[in-house]
């Protein structure tokens, strides 16, 4: 993230932005600068910050409390007050002010980088000096030295990537996460069926280390899917290519299509063109809370790349016989 720049900047959105505004520039930025899109360099970079903004900002108890306590909001413990907060912060920097000692106040966002492995820190504080260690740093940390008694660990936050089908079926997946003393933890994840892009997994008490015996944090893993060669994924919804012959779309007929839930049969109607959508209600992904997704099979008219004699014949036959001009339809 830029120096100065806040999840609202990042994402392009107002601090009022609805969730479907914020949903939306999501998506459009991570079309932008995906490293699977974008080869450019800095485009992964960026698409980390944008996914990392998108993370807070589309889950409603998270955004109130980045709302709250801006940057530092995940090393803040959950009973604190705002307003207090903020006294307490404006104290100690007019406290440095007058030659107080150096204030190590703000603190950058944290958490588990799922790419590198690595646990990542910006600011001046010592986040492992304040969490105790994110595996199990040390007893007395902050909280005893300064006085404050025992805090909380505080929550954070991995990527974890799913396929389509992982997403579609769920199940059970076996993750390895690093953190920046270069400890490693293992984890047995349940993968709830019909989990979406953007979804937050809860692993209770895996988070930092609560300092003086005080409760650990959450670590939530963040659900991102993979792009698929034969799916698009949006939500709930599942696209995929449908191909059909000429004759195929000119005549009707029905298709055999694979999807996550297994092979489905698609009704083609007669005179359908590339880019028609045939709709099968429910079969996108599940959704254990309601409605499941669909599946938008998207026509797609293939012609064969070398004609046999009988085929120019019929085709020449054809052309010879229709008056249908594809240029005058609307």
């Amino acid at each position: 993230m830029a120096d100065g720049e806040d999840f609202y900047q990042t994402l392009g959105v107002p601090r009022n932005a609805s969730q479907d505004e914020i949903q939306r520039a999501y998506r459009q930025l991570a079309r932008t600068y995906h490293p699977d899109i974008n080869h450019d360099p800095g485009a992964e970079d960026r698409f980390k910050e944008v996914s990392e903004a998108y993370d807070v900002l589309s889950d409603p108890q998270t955004r109130r409390r980045y709302d709250a306590f801006g940057r530092d909001f995940r090393q803040v413990p959950e009973d604190v007050d705002p307003e207090t907060w903020r006294r307490s912060q404006a104290g100690a920097r007019a406290g440095a002010g007058r030659g107080g000692g150096r204030t190590r106040s703000s603190a950058g966002t944290g958490g588990f980088d799922f790419n590198s492995g690595g646990f990542s820190s910006g600011g001046d504080i010592d986040i492992d000096d304040l969490l105790g260690g994110i595996f199990g740093g040390r007893g007395g940390g902050f909280g005893s030295r300064r006085g404050f008694g025992p805090i909380p660990g505080a929550d954070q936050e991995a990527e974890i990537e799913l396929t389509v089908e992982e997403a579609y079926h769920g199940g059970r997946k076996s993750i390895t996460l690093t953190g920046g003393d270069g400890t490693r933890r293992s984890f047995d994840v349940t993968i709830p069926p019909g989990v979406t892009d953007g979804q937050r997994i809860r692993l209770a008490g895996q988070g930092g280390r609560g300092s003086d015996g005080a409760r650990n944090g959450d670590l939530y893993l963040i659900v991102r899917i993979a792009p698929h060669p034969r799916y698009r994924l949006e939500g709930r919804n599942l696209y995929v290519e449908l191909r059909l012959a000429p004759w195929e779309a000119a005549l009707g007929t029905s298709v055999a299509v694979d999807t996550p839930g297994g092979e489905v049969k698609v009704k083609v109607p007669g005179g359908t063109s590339s880019g028609r959508r045939i709709r099968l209600r429910g079969r996108g992904l599940p959704n254990p809370k309601g409605k499941a997704g669909d599946l938008f099979a998207e026509a797609r008219i293939m012609v064969p790349p070398k004609l046999s004699r009988a085929e120019r014949r019929l085709f020449e036959q054809l052309a010879a016989e229709s008056d249908f001009d594809p240029r005058a339809q609307p």
